[in-house]
């Protein structure tokens, strides 16, 4: 398999280590969470706040993906008590020209997949 995701007849191939990144990067928390840090850093209770219907195990794994795979950083706040900010890190702030391609590509063509849907759930 290559390392590309098109193989030699521009076929879509995507590799398992890419696709295991795009689920950890596109999941609904994950774009919930880089859209809050984008408007500036976020300590926990905000981010949970911000997005009430996350719980606090779900957030707490979607922030150590994206802190894993470099897309935000985490920085211990000296004051009393500690707290924990959240931020967008450089390589994170590149995700936001795709990120904006398929939100402009769902927004255009969204009346057409709910036709679909209708048409599919009709049969």
């Amino acid at each position: 398999m290559t390392d590309t995701a098109y193989s030699h007849d521009d076929e879509l191939s995507i590799p398992a280590p890419h696709r295991e990144l795009l689920d950890q990067v596109l999941d609904k928390w994950s774009l919930s969470v880089l859209s809050e840090l984008c408007e500036g850093p976020r300590r926990f209770n905000e981010l949970r706040r911000a997005i009430p219907s996350v719980t606090q195990k779900s957030l707490t794994a979607t922030l150590r993906r994206l802190e894993r795979n470099g897309i935000i950083e985490r920085e211990v706040v000296s004051s009393r008590p500690v707290a924990v900010e959240y931020r967008v890190a450089p390589l994170g702030k590149t995700m936001r020209p795709p990120v904006d391609v398929l939100l402009d590509w769902v927004r255009t063509y969204m009346p057409q997949i709910e036709k679909a849907r209708e048409s599919f759930d009709a049969r």
